[in-house]
């Protein structure tokens, strides 16, 4: 991505070096001909033409570049869903309704909300048990998404490494203390994740 940006550097330094020799050329007394009363002009206005579109197309470039950054960071995320869903169901006060699905997968505050309110809960069975699904269930597809984290960074796929493992481990978990330390692993996990720039 970053060598596309600097073949697309090189035309524009090159329009607008050409363009200021022109410039100075046209404006510099003397060497009046009909070659620079009629082509100067002409070649200075390509030249302004020239780098005004090759700028136009990097912009729509780095445009697209994020979007689909974007659209990646979105399915990893997506990976996640279920578990975020079953520990908001866990973490639920009494009478609260379940925070929305796009809330789970895009919302940033959310896990940092799980990691305030872990420690001062204690989870259910039930919540356990369908956390320890969910990690079993998911680890595949988790595993399997790593190379779509290396596409956005090395930083990206560390980290993601990082909740693949933590997502094993509560797959492994045997007992309520191991299950809350693999939760609460995978939650710093995430937000690390989360807060690496795309």
């Amino acid at each position: 991505m970053k060598g596309s940006h600097r073949l697309l550097a090189i035309p524009m330094a090159l329009l607008a070096i050409a363009g200021l020799g022109l410039i100075a050329f046209y404006v510099s007394p003397g060497n009046e001909s009909a070659f620079k009363e009629n082509m100067v002009p002409q070649l200075i206005g390509f030249c302004m033409e020239g780098f005004f579109l090759v700028g136009l197309l990097s912009l729509l470039q780095k445009s697209q570049e994020r979007r689909q950054r974007r659209e990646l960071w979105l399915s990893l995320r997506g990976a996640l869903r279920g578990f975020l869903s079953k520990l908001d169901i866990a973490l639920l006060p009494p009478h609260a309704e379940p925070a929305p699905t796009v809330v789970l997968e895009t919302d940033l505050k959310i896990v940092t909300r799980f990691l305030r309110e872990l420690p001062n809960s204690r989870l259910e069975i039930e919540d356990m048990v369908a956390l320890k699904r969910e990690g079993t269930e998911s680890l595949g597809l988790a595993r399997d998404m790593i190379p779509v984290a290396a596409q956005l960074s090395a930083r990206h796929m560390r980290w993601w490494i990082a909740i693949v493992n933590s997502m094993r481990q509560l797959a492994q978990a045997r007992s309520r203390e191991s299950v809350e330390a693999a939760v609460y692993l995978m939650l710093e996990n995430i937000c690390e994740f989360d807060n690496v720039e795309l």
